[in-house]
C-alpha cells in the first residue's frame, strides 16, 4: 500500500506528456512542466468583448511583435509624420467637423426658419443631438483623493525629476486611486496634466520599479502618444459615443423600429470610421508604448523596468486576492463585524505587498509563457508584455538617472498615507477591488 502511494505521489510530479518532473513548490499555483508548457495556461482562454477589441488585440499582437523586431540595443528613432498619421488627422478632423456641422445647422434652423413650425423644431434636435455627441474633456474625479503640489510635495519633487529625465514637464494633479493600473491624462481647457496612481500596483513595487513606472507614464507626454493628443483622442471618445447612442434596442414599439432602420446607416458609418481610425494609430500607440518603457528604464534603470513588467503580470492574483479578502470582511455583520473590517482595513497595502512578495520566479516564467501564448497586454491596444520585457533586455543595461533612497521613498509614504487608508476603507466597505486596465 505505501509503495503504491509512494509511485501515485512520484507520477503526479511527472509530466503526463514528456515525463519530465513539473513545478510544483507552491501549491497555491498551477502545476506545469517547464520542458514541455504542459498545463502553462489552465485557465480558460478569455472572451472577446466585441468585435472591435478583438481586431485590436490581433493587430496588438501583430505590431507588437514588427515593432519589438524592428527595434535593436534598447533604440528606437522617433516616428515620423505618416500616410496613417495624417489620414487619422483628417478623420478626427471630419468627426469633429460633423458635430460642428449638426450645431449649425440646428442654429441656422432655429433662426432662418423661426416662422414655421417643422423647421425649429427639427434644429433644436439637432441641437441636442450635436450637444450629446460633442467633445468632452477629461474631468478630475472627486470619488477618491485627489493631491496637488502643497498636499504632497517630496512626491511631486520625485515626478517633476523623473520628467525632467524623460524630456518634459511634470503634472498638475495626482489622483490616487485603488486599482492596479497607473495612467496620464489631460483634463479641461486648459489641458493641464493629471497622473492616475493605482495603489493595487504602487504598493507591491520595489522603489526603482516605481520610478521606472513614473518614467514610463511621462514618457507618454514625452513622445507624442499619438492617442493622447487631443484630436484623436476626442475623435475616438465621439465615435464610441455616436456608436453607443446609435446602437439598436429592442423593438417594443413602431417608433423603436423606426429608430433603428434610419439610425442603421449612420450607425455603419460612425463604426466602419471608428475601426479605421483606430487602426491607423495602433501602431503609432504601440510605438509609444514602447519608446516609454525606455524612458522607464532611463529614469529607473533597466532592472527597475523589467521588474516593472513582470509586476503587470500579477494583476489577475492581486485582484483575486483583494476581492477575497474584502469580501471574506463583509461577511459577518453588526459589531463583529465592523470589527473584522477595520482590522482588514489595518496593514491592507501591507498584506497585499506580502502577496506579490511571496509569488515565487517560477509562476513568473509561467505568466510570460502565457502572455507569448495568448500575445498578453494591459489591455487591447498595448503591446504583448514579454515583447516588451524583451526589448528593455537589449543591449547594455541602463543605470538609473533617479534614485529613489530610503530617505525618500519613506517621504513619500507618508504623503500618501491618508490617501492609502481612504482606499483601503473603499475596497474592503464596497468591494472595490483592483481592475486590470
Amino acid at each position: 500500500m505505501e509503495h503504491d502511494l509512494a509511485v501515485r505521489a512520484a507520477e503526479r510530479q511527472r509530466c503526463p506528456d514528456c515525463g519530465d518532473t513539473l513545478v510544483t513548490t507552491d501549491e497555491r499555483f498551477a502545476r506545469w512542466c517547464a520542458a514541455c508548457d504542459w498545463n502553462v495556461d489552465p485557465a480558460p482562454p478569455e472572451s472577446e468583448p466585441g468585435r472591435l477589441a478583438a481586431a485590436r488585440r490581433r493587430l496588438a499582437r501583430r505590431h507588437g511583435e514588427e515593432l519589438a523586431a524592428a527595434m535593436s540595443g534598447g533604440r528606437a528613432s522617433r516616428p515620423r509624420r505618416d500616410a496613417a498619421s495624417v489620414l487619422a488627422l483628417g478623420i478626427a478632423l471630419l468627426v469633429h467637423g460633423a458635430t460642428l456641422g449638426l450645431a449649425v445647422a440646428g442654429g441656422l434652423l432655429v433662426v432662418l426658419g423661426w416662422e414655421t413650425v417643422v423647421q425649429p423644431v427639427g434644429g433644436v434636435v439637432l441641437l441636442v443631438v450635436a450637444f450629446v455627441l460633442r467633445p468632452r474633456m477629461h474631468r478630475i474625479p472627486q470619488d477618491g483623493p485627489v493631491l496637488y503640489r502643497a498636499d504632497a510635495p517630496r512626491l511631486f519633487e520625485l515626478i517633476d525629476e523623473v520628467a525632467a529625465v524623460t524630456g518634459t514637464a511634470g503634472v498638475h494633479v495626482v489622483v490616487v486611486r485603488s486599482d492596479f493600473n497607473a495612467a496620464v491624462t489631460a483634463y479641461g481647457w486648459r489641458q493641464r496634466r493629471a497622473l492616475f496612481l493605482g495603489l493595487g500596483l504602487w504598493e507591491v513595487l520595489a522603489p526603482q520599479e516605481r520610478v521606472a513606472l513614473l518614467g514610463h507614464e511621462l514618457g507618454h507626454f514625452a513622445h507624442g502618444d499619438v492617442r493622447h493628443g487631443l484630436l484623436t483622442h476626442q475623435a475616438l471618445r465621439s465615435l464610441a459615443l455616436w456608436v453607443d447612442t446609435l446602437a439598436p434596442s429592442r423593438a417594443h414599439t413602431v417608433w423603436d423600429t423606426l429608430f433603428n432602420i434610419l439610425g442603421y446607416l449612420p450607425r455603419c458609418a460612425a463604426y466602419g470610421l471608428l475601426a479605421l481610425l483606430d487602426h491607423l494609430t495602433l501602431r503609432a500607440a504601440q510605438r509609444a508604448e514602447y519608446e516609454a518603457d525606455l524612458s522607464a528604464a532611463r529614469a529607473g534603470s533597466t532592472g527597475g523596468a523589467v521588474g516593472l513588467m513582470e509586476r503587470l503580470l500579477l494583476a489577475d492574483s492581486v485582484q483575486t486576492l483583494m476581492r477575497r479578502e474584502s469580501a471574506a470582511a463583509r461577511m459577518t455583520g453588526g459589531a463583529a463585524g465592523r470589527a473584522a473590517r477595520e482590522a482588514a482595513e489595518r496593514g491592507w497595502w501591507e498584506r497585499v505587498a506580502a502577496h506579490v512578495s511571496s509569488i515565487p520566479a517560477h509562476e513568473y516564467e509561467r505568466l510570460l509563457r502565457v502572455s507569448a501564448r495568448r500575445g498578453h497586454g494591459v489591455d487591447d491596444t498595448h503591446p504583448p508584455t514579454h515583447l516588451r520585457r524583451r526589448c528593455l533586455t537589449l543591449g547594455e543595461p541602463l543605470p538609473a538617472q533617479v534614485v529613489l533612497g530610503e530617505e525618500r521613498a519613506t517621504a513619500v509614504a507618508a504623503e500618501l498615507a491618508s490617501a492609502r487608508a481612504t482606499l483601503a476603507r473603499q475596497v474592503v466597505d464596497f468591494g472595490r477591488a483592483v481592475s486590470d486596465c
